[in-house]
């Protein structure tokens, strides 16, 4: 177990942590033990009463975050014609079947990837490279679309994708260490109802077991999971 820093272990210590806070309350004192010298971000994991091991428990969606996530997010649109210049438009930081070439010869300065239907012959033998580094366009992600302006746009706004790991959680960022608690807040809220209208039917008992938010290098804050229930 790694060794963990003065600063750390003070912050640990500064609250219970086996009580479930309110989702500000939890937000608050995220924000309070933030010690780092940058901005961090926010993150909230959430255990999920689920077997992945079946296909028909896996947990997977989209979200815009109503707040952005504070991160400036590159995003490559794979499109040719009018699409480029609606890509261009919309915000997209590199456009064209070009750099279908420039990723085989090891380039992966994006952070997104979007992608036109028809184009998908061309794309698809990428997936060995983008796949196991999450960066493979998918028509679930909505990054396989003949509407790119449309995807870049949800995607600069703050969209994420978020999909239950093989332990039944889910990792997310929701903001910044920066942004006011209420808007941290608006976007765990709207993280969490996505997760909660994606409950697959096959998942029995309890389904959101544990929410936990923290900033990259401060401890974790329980959040109490009977908060999010109404804003399914």
């Amino acid at each position: 177990m790694p060794r963990r820093s003065r600063k750390y272990s003070e912050a640990r210590g500064s609250y219970d942590r086996m009580e479930r806070q309110s989702p500000k309350d939890a937000l608050g004192q995220v924000k309070e033990m933030a010690y780092a010298r940058f901005d961090e971000s926010v993150e909230v994991a959430t255990h999920l009463g689920v077997d992945p091991r079946k296909a028909d428990q896996v947990v997977r969606g989209t979200v815009v975050l109503p707040n952005g996530t504070g991160k400036e997010v590159r995003v490559l649109a794979i499109c040719q014609g009018d699409r480029e210049d609606e890509a261009r438009e919309a915000g997209a930081d590199f456009i064209g079947v070009d750099y279908v070439e420039k990723i085989k010869e090891g380039w992966l300065g994006f952070d997104v990837c979007v992608a036109t239907p028809d184009l998908m012959r061309m794309v698809g033998p990428l997936g060995r490279i983008l796949g196991p580094r999450g960066l493979m366009p998918t028509p679930k992600a909505g990054t396989v679309t003949p509407d790119v302006a449309r995807a870049i746009q949800e995607i600069k706004a703050g969209k994420i994708e978020y999909r239950v790991d093989k332990t039944g959680n889910l990792h997310a960022p929701i903001g910044r260490v920066s942004f006011e608690v209420e808007r941290l807040e608006e976007n765990l809220n709207a993280f969490m109802s996505s997760v909660l209208r994606a409950r697959p039917s096959a998942a029995k008992g309890t389904y959101v077991k544990s929410v936990t938010v923290a900033s990259t290098m401060g401890p974790g804050v329980p959040v109490d999971p009977n908060s999010f229930s109404r804003s399914a």
